[in-house]
């Protein structure tokens, strides 16, 4: 009698790859949009949701994820400090911020990184067209979102690093910390007076509550690039008065935003998303 046939031990389907942004509150997130756009042209098997952590839940809230079969969470406010805190392996960038905003999980390590500067600095020159070697850069504001960008921006080889803050002890604190990274300017925004810059970016939250900063005339140098972090909220009070200065290249935050996501997305997936189409998509007019 002839053999018979060999029954081929059943094989499972590939696991779907799980990822998550984590904040509090979260609903606003465009990460899930922006991450499963990226899975789809990339031919990526992911599925990525929104986490909203409580708020002294946020280790508590990464385990379960982890326990879960989660591969890597994105970091949103206000977790961004514990995030790099919650790591075994930080990047230079994300310790030298004290914040990260993207989390890997390899067996028991977590490995921290901070794209948000990288982000910003590929939004600028490659989106934007502005060039950062060589140009005077003034950052408002010495927040997590600047100490995120400066050494991003520093790296480029500007010819002037300045920030300038509401306080001016927050921005020489600042200057000290990254004293062994990059040269930096740091005042009050009166100081600011008599100089003129060629990128200004606002890292501050005045866009989200509505608020002009005190900003001497002639600050915004011929051509210069006027840049709000914040996006989704139109012309912002700080977009207005560079405007109103006679600033014609205005952008928001929305390709800062997009760019990171492409960062930690290439980072745990090992390939690159083109960011043009999804920028374009959340783009919102700046009127």
């Amino acid at each position: 009698m002839p053999d018979a046939p060999k029954t081929l031990p059943a094989t499972s389907p590939p696991m779907t790859d799980r990822y998550a942004v984590i904040g509090h509150p979260i609903s606003h997130s465009k990460s899930p949009q922006i991450h499963t756009a990226f899975a789809q042209a990339t031919g990526q098997d992911i599925a990525y949701t929104a986490i909203e952590a409580p708020l002294d839940g946020f280790a508590a809230t990464v385990r379960a994820f982890r326990e879960q079969g989660g591969r890597g969470v994105n970091v949103t406010l206000p977790f961004k400090l514990q995030a790099c805190e919650f790591a075994t392996d930080p990047s230079e960038a994300a310790r030298l911020a004290g914040a990260a905003n993207a989390l890997r999980f390899d067996g028991e390590r977590v490995f921290a990184e901070n794209f948000d500067g990288v982000g910003l600095v590929n939004d600028v020159q490659r989106n934007l067209g502005h060039a950062l070697k060589g140009r005077r850069v003034l950052l408002l504001g010495a927040g997590g979102a600047t100490r995120g960008a400066l050494l991003p921006i520093a790296q480029q080889g500007p010819a002037v690093l300045a920030v300038a803050n509401r306080t001016a002890d927050k921005a020489h604190a600042l200057r000290g910390d990254f004293a062994a990274h990059a040269s930096i300017q740091s005042g009050g925004y009166a100081e600011l007076a008599g100089e003129s810059f060629d990128v200004i970016i606002n890292a501050t939250s005045s866009g989200l509550v509505g608020e002009s900063l005190p900003l001497p005339a002639g600050l915004f140098a011929p051509g210069a690039l006027a840049y709000d972090m914040v996006y989704g909220r139109g012309l912002t009070p700080f977009l207005r008065q560079a405007r109103e200065a006679g600033v014609t290249a205005l952008a928001d935050g929305v390709g800062m935003l997009v760019e990171q996501a492409a960062e930690a997305f290439a980072w745990w997936r090992g390939v690159r998303p083109d960011t043009r189409e999804v920028i374009a998509r959340l783009s919102v007019p700046l009127v």
